[in-house]
């Protein structure tokens, strides 16, 4: 037994420094847990009525290093300005170079899941190699454009696989994800989409989750569909899970006007969503049609913004000299289109 009377007690200034050491390092146990947490839990919030809302990036937090400008094999512009080149066209090629040097989105349309991954990988890889950030767009919904100039897309079955494998792909690269031109604006004139598509996009939501991605719905455009009909077809869609929605996508309206309207959809949709406009071909503005309109010229030139307002990017996501159909003269939906491509050029934005 030991003799605890015969112990040296501790002076009470030795004790009190035990006590507080022992209290230091509970916090800073504390701490250590609040910071793991913070790191492992998702970023967002609680809107009034209970959803888990994702926390909006910044633009700059959003398209990290800003545009990157696509690889060779991807670019189709670029592809042709090298055959006018090659061909001794250097005037031809310098006009197509003012489109082919931009940063433009890739489309990513191929049902197969070993091309789509191809594409991605060498989209990423470049981008990786300029410090900046790749933009894709997702084109490949079941019953894509209602069966219109652009139809096809995946099966009903396969869509939710083939975004799934994309977004593996793009796993850790910070991606911008456009998903699916025309999938929630083309619901108000093709009834038989009412009951299927957002269910199928809200899946695609969730896919496309977790992986370090900047997502963002289908905003339609003015003067399409009545703002609280997409407000609330961009809330059944997932729009609170992802940073917002985009607008003008292949269409011609001007940055002004349409910026009003996203606003405006913005509001109603409520969760201050961010949103992003396709200016590629809207300098000359809306030319009384939405399929190769004659007259159309280059809009601004595709950049991130600045400040903290909710429009995080002016891009070029259409393809500017690629048809929309054949229309007014044109080749087939996505085909290269010279004469019209050069129009563009001519009639480009010069503010």
């Amino acid at each position: 037994m030991t003799d605890q009377g015969n112990r040296p007690q501790p002076s009470p200034r030795s004790s009190a420094r035990r006590q507080w050491t022992w209290i230091g390092a509970a916090v800073v146990a504390v701490v250590a847990v609040v910071v793991a947490l913070v790191v492992v839990l998702p970023r967002g919030g609680q809107a009034p009525d209970g959803r888990q809302v994702v926390q909006r990036r910044t633009a700059a937090q959003a398209f990290p290093g800003g545009l990157a400008v696509q690889p060779a094999a991807e670019n189709q512009p670029g592809r042709r300005e090298a055959e006018a080149r090659a061909a001794g066209d250097d005037r031809t090629a310098s006009e197509i170079a003012v489109i082919a040097d931009q940063p433009i989105a890739t489309w990513l349309t191929d049902d197969s899941v070993a091309a789509t991954r191809a594409t991605i990988r060498d989209v990423v890889r470049s981008a990786r190699e300029q410090g900046r950030t790749p933009v894709f767009v997702l084109y490949n919904v079941p019953d894509r454009d209602c069966g219109h100039y652009s139809k096809g897309g995946s099966t009903t079955s396969g869509y939710v696989p083939w975004v799934r494998a994309a977004a593996r792909a793009m796993a850790g690269s910070h991606a911008v994800v456009l998903v699916e031109p025309d999938s929630i604006a083309q619901i108000a004139v093709c009834k038989r989409l009412q009951d299927s598509r957002l269910p199928l996009l809200r899946k695609a939501v969730g896919a496309l989750s977790g992986h370090g991605l900047t997502v963002y719905l289908d905003g339609g455009n003015e003067k399409r569909v009545p703002v609280a009909q997409q407000a609330s077809w961009l809330r059944q869609a997932g729009v609170d899970r992802t940073q917002g929605f985009f607008t003008n996508v292949s269409n011609f309206y001007r940055v002004d006007t349409e910026r009003a309207y996203a606003d405006e959809l913005a509001d109603r949709i409520g969760d201050d969503p961010h949103f992003v406009i396709d200016v590629s071909r809207n300098g000359q503005g809306w030319r009384g049609t939405w399929c190769n309109p004659s007259g159309a010229g280059l809009g601004q030139e595709p950049h991130v913004t600045l400040g903290s307002s909710r429009l995080d990017a002016l891009l070029w996501v259409k393809t500017p000299g690629l048809s929309d159909g054949t229309c007014n003269g044109g080749p087939a939906a996505g085909q290269w289109w010279q004469s019209y491509a050069l129009g563009l050029v001519a009639n480009r934005d010069q503010d």
